[in-house]
Parts: C-alpha cells; structure tokens; sequence
C-alpha cells in the first residue's frame, strides 16, 4: 500500500503538470490520429497485394498492430518519462540532481522508473484497443476465453521484457554519460510494429534474443488467434523474469559508479 500510495501521488503530480497545457491534448490526438493511419494504411496497401506472408493474413497483422500501439502508449506513460528525466538530455545524470534522489526514502530503481507519468497518451492506448477489437472481429477462428488470457500473460510478459530493455540502456548511462542509449532504442523498437516472420533470419535472432522488441507484440499476437504453442508462451515469461532480474543487477550495479555531482 505504501507503493500504491506513491504512485498515486506520481500520477497525480504529473496530471497536473500536464494539465497546464492543454492545447497539448489537441495535437497529441492529431499526432495519434496520424500514426494510427499511417500503421493501418501501411497494413491495407500490403495485404490488398497478397492475402497470407509468412503465415500472417490481415487481421493477425493487424492484431500485432493494435498490440504495438498498446504497449508504445503504456511506455509512452509511465515508463518512458521516468527514464527520459534520469537519462535525458536534460536527465538527473547529467545535471546532478540525481544526487537529490539518492538521498529521498525511497528504493531507487522504484523512483528511476514510475515517478514520472504523461497522461496524454492514453490516446494511442485507447486507440490500439479499438484496433485490437477491430482485428478480433476479423479472425477466421472463434475467440475464446483461454485465447484472451493468453493474451494477457503474453501481453503482461511483453511490458515486463520492454521495461527491462529499458532499465539496460539506462544503466548503461552510468558508465557513458554522454551517449543517449534510449535513443537508440527508439529505432530499434519501431521493428516491433512487424511479424517476427517477415524479417531474415540474423534480424529474426537479434529481436528475439539479443534485444527482443519482437517477441513483445508477436507473441501476443499468436496468442489472440491461438497459434502459439505452449513452450513459446513459457518461454517468453522466463525472458520476461530473467531479464527484468539481469536489468535490476545490472543498474545496481551502475549505481555503485555513480560520482556525485557534488563530490
């Protein structure tokens, strides 16, 4: 309960933060409005070409589609401005303010991650949902209860595997201040938009193991339409739990080289 109540005083600080501009509503949804054509567009021209590639139809990609913008717009909330104000161009690191964080009564890694929020882009979660929906009605098989908790599992595996990532390229600012690795984790997870399918095989082997956006919207997506055998699923919880364990060790681990801005 005394996290909850933290979290809740996180959110409700950046609610109000947010809510001194908001103009900034309108042109976030027209921004959300503009990705959500372009991904579904991009969809429709490919598949009026084609009916089936590397055994994805038009409403599994389409289901992958509306998985990706979930778990953009869930990082786009919470874990992503968190990061962005510890590592950023203007981040703690850099400026010395992480020195006031150390200091508060609070785990680090727990402050690191949820105390910052942005409410706006609740759109795009709201919008992948739509999209999700849309592409359910479509599926050629029933959609069942077991298939929806699958989808669950793989979903909450997903956000876990994308949290971790997230926390590595972090940490990774301990030891090279002045290179912005999230950044570059922008581009990478813009393949996740993708089947996992329609990349080569070396491409395949890095997002599924190396730095494996892939597996966070594929996965969930096989197990909306229920070709997903069992193991994949198992599989995809234990990266989830191995790497969020390597990332916390590894940022502890960063902490211990850390120099105050003051010393």
């Amino acid at each position: 309960m005394y996290y909850i109540r933290i979290l809740a005083l996180f959110l409700r600080v950046s609610v109000q933060e947010e809510m001194a501009y908001r103009s900034n509503f309108f042109i976030s949804l027209l921004q959300s409005l503009l990705d959500l054509s372009v991904g579904v567009l991009s969809i429709v021209v490919l598949f009026s070409q084609i009916t089936i590639i590397h055994g994805w139809n038009f409403a599994t990609t389409l289901a992958l589609l509306g998985t990706y913008l979930m778990i953009s717009a869930i990082r786009a909330i919470v874990i992503g401005p968190s990061f962005e104000s510890l590592v950023g161009l203007d981040g703690e690191i850099w400026t010395g303010r992480f020195d006031f964080t150390l200091l508060r009564p609070v785990p680090v890694q727990f402050l690191a991650s949820f105390r910052r929020w942005r409410v706006l882009p609740t759109i795009d979660l709201f919008l992948g949902i739509g999209v999700l929906v849309v592409a359910t009605t479509k599926l050629t098989q029933a959609l069942t209860l077991a298939h929806v908790l699958t989808f669950l599992i793989a979903l909450l595996a997903g956000m876990f595997i994308l949290y971790a990532i997230l926390l590595v390229f972090a940490s990774c600012v301990f030891w090279s201040p002045g290179f912005l690795f999230t950044w570059v984790f922008d581009g990478i997870f813009q393949m996740a938009r993708y089947p996992l399918g329609l990349y080569p095989g070396w491409a395949r082997l890095i997002l599924t193991w190396l730095i494996p956006v892939g597996v966070m919207t594929t996965v969930p997506a096989q197990a909306l339409t229920g070709d997903i055998p069992f193991i994949t699923l198992a599989g995809t919880v234990i990266i989830a739990v191995v790497l969020v364990v390597g990332a916390s060790v590894l940022f502890q681990t960063g902490l211990r080289r850390y120099a105050s801005a003051s010393s």
